[in-house]
């Protein structure tokens, strides 16, 4: 079996989940893992049986393939280093802080004929890939995206950190220019935008309403997509799937049968499915999940809605 060698920078939080899965593939060969925390590098290469470094750089021509979970501003000279010395790189998202590095990633994976990927887990989301293969023309989406405050995750606001998940997915289903955008929120614990609220009109017609919360007192991932003679209800957090459609019969004269169907899935590993993609892209050739393209659209579209919430979103109020 064909084994990649690859390495994961940035092992806190969420890197270290990656080497995890790394050094448990088969196809798989977890080479080093590198932080700027000596300590941090040190214990998660101790765990897994590789090497550890502070400086990122020390592996440039020594891995194929990296995943890189450093904080967003770091994203950019990160990946482009790796993909300037011929190495795959699936980056968390979002993709880079700004659109301008995003294309400057994308030309630079094509240029080198090298795997960019953007980590949008929730698109192995075992409900959603169920979804994927029946669903039809959306006309709405509705999504809610509620989670409560951790200020670890405040280097950038609710839009960036959790909406963009639903930015991405409404725009791969849709697959339709953006036509318009409104949105609003407020900024609430943190500096940065805890609420957000955006509509976005698409050129086929379809509207999209997304909410996104980080102050809120519970978890909710949910999405509800209507199409014609189909209402879809997808429950990110439970796995589970909803579908109602007309059935070829009446219930009453002129009232159409409704058929219904729900499904629940068992708990997946969604970033193992994350990582088996991105390796079966640079091993078989098989189509990228969330590409570097993909990854680039989503953070356009985020940006510009946080720049129209952030022109109407007042100042959190401070102690004196």
């Amino acid at each position: 079996m064909t084994s990649t060698r690859c390495a994961v920078i940035g092992v806190g939080y969420l890197g270290k989940f990656h080497a995890q899965k790394y050094a448990a593939l088969p196809n798989a060969e977890l080479v080093a893992v590198a932080d700027a925390s000596a300590e941090t590098a040190a214990a998660v290469a101790e765990q897994w049986g590789c090497r550890a470094v502070t400086d990122y750089r020390e592996l440039l021509g020594q891995v194929d393939a990296v995943s890189i979970a450093v904080p967003t501003t770091l994203h950019f000279p990160v990946a482009r280093d790796f993909l300037e010395h011929g190495a795959h790189v699936l980056v968390e998202k979002p993709i880079t802080s700004t659109v301008e590095e995003a294309a400057a990633l994308n030309r630079l994976a094509r240029e080198r004929g090298v795997i960019l990927q953007v980590g949008h887990l929730e698109r192995f989301n075992a409900a959603l890939m169920d979804l994927a293969d029946r669903r039809g023309e959306p006309l709405f989406i509705e999504s809610h995206r509620l989670a409560p405050f951790k200020p670890r995750a405040t280097d950038v606001n609710v839009v960036l950190d959790l909406m963009i998940h639903d930015i991405d997915i409404i725009l791969d289903m849709v697959r339709s220019p953006v036509k318009s955008l409104a949105a609003s929120g407020a900024r609430v614990l943190s500096d940065a935008i805890d609420i957000a609220n955006a509509r976005i009109e698409f050129d086929s017609g379809c509207v999209a309403n997304v909410t996104s919360s980080r102050v809120s007192l519970k978890t909710e991932r949910k999405m509800r997509i209507f199409q014609k003679n189909a209402y879809v209800s997808v429950d990110f957090q439970n796995r589970g799937l909803s579908v109602h459609r007309l059935g070829d019969k009446e219930m009453f004269p002129g009232i159409p049968e409704v058929v219904s169907e729900e499904s629940f899935f068992e708990e997946g590993d969604a970033l193992k499915a994350e990582i088996i993609a991105f390796l079966g892209a640079i091993q078989q050739g098989t189509p990228v999940v969330v590409s570097g393209e993909d990854g680039q659209r989503a953070l356009e579209t985020a940006i510009r809605i946080s720049e129209l919430v952030r022109q109407g979103a007042p100042m959190r109020d401070r102690p004196d």
